[in-house]
């Protein structure tokens, strides 16, 4: 098979895979390290590679679960609260094998939206890895992310713009 036939069918099968359809084996550390790896050949203007991931598993996945809960349940008005969507969080959280938090950090050396789209584009990267090796996975952005600074470290420069879920299927 041709290199463009692999890659065109990598991208045509490529699906937002979500946690309920986990089967709950563990992802081996050599593919986790080759799915993040596949971020750092995004294309970047000035070569800022702004993209900052962190690996959650284990107990940091519980705590991060605990903390989007948090959260949810600290910048929700009363009258909009669900806690549906409050036990879906930690349900998520732990169907999935690993959590990673999708964060940018603005260089000042390009536009904001350069960074994000390299981003973006390295968060694609891994979403085809992921697809290449079985791995479900998806990127959501609710609304805790804005509020995940502080649990993250996250520095003044860089923001939070995702969860990417994943875990075998």
């Amino acid at each position: 098979m041709k290199k463009s036939e692999i890659v065109k069918e990598i991208i045509e099968s490529r699906r937002s895979v979500f946690p309920k359809d986990y089967s709950g084996e563990e992802i081996l550390d050599e593919i986790l390290d080759e799915i993040l790896n596949a971020a750092n050949f995004a294309p970047n203007h000035k070569r800022t590679k702004p993209w900052r991931f962190k690996v959650f598993k284990n107990d940091k996945k519980q705590n991060l679960a605990k903390e989007i809960q948090r959260i949810y349940k600290k910048t929700t008005p009363e009258h909009l609260f669900l806690e549906k969507k409050y036990l879906d969080f930690e349900d998520k959280i732990s169907k999935s094998n690993v959590m990673i938090t999708i964060s940018v950090n603005f260089s000042g050396l390009v536009p904001e939206w350069e960074e994000i789209a390299a981003t973006a584009m390295a968060v694609q990267n891994m979403y085809l890895t992921c697809t290449a090796n079985e791995i479900g996975c998806y990127w959501s952005s609710h609304n805790v992310i804005n509020h995940l600074g502080d649990f993250l470290n996250l520095e003044e420069n860089q923001r939070c713009i995702g969860l990417f879920y994943l875990g075998k299927i």
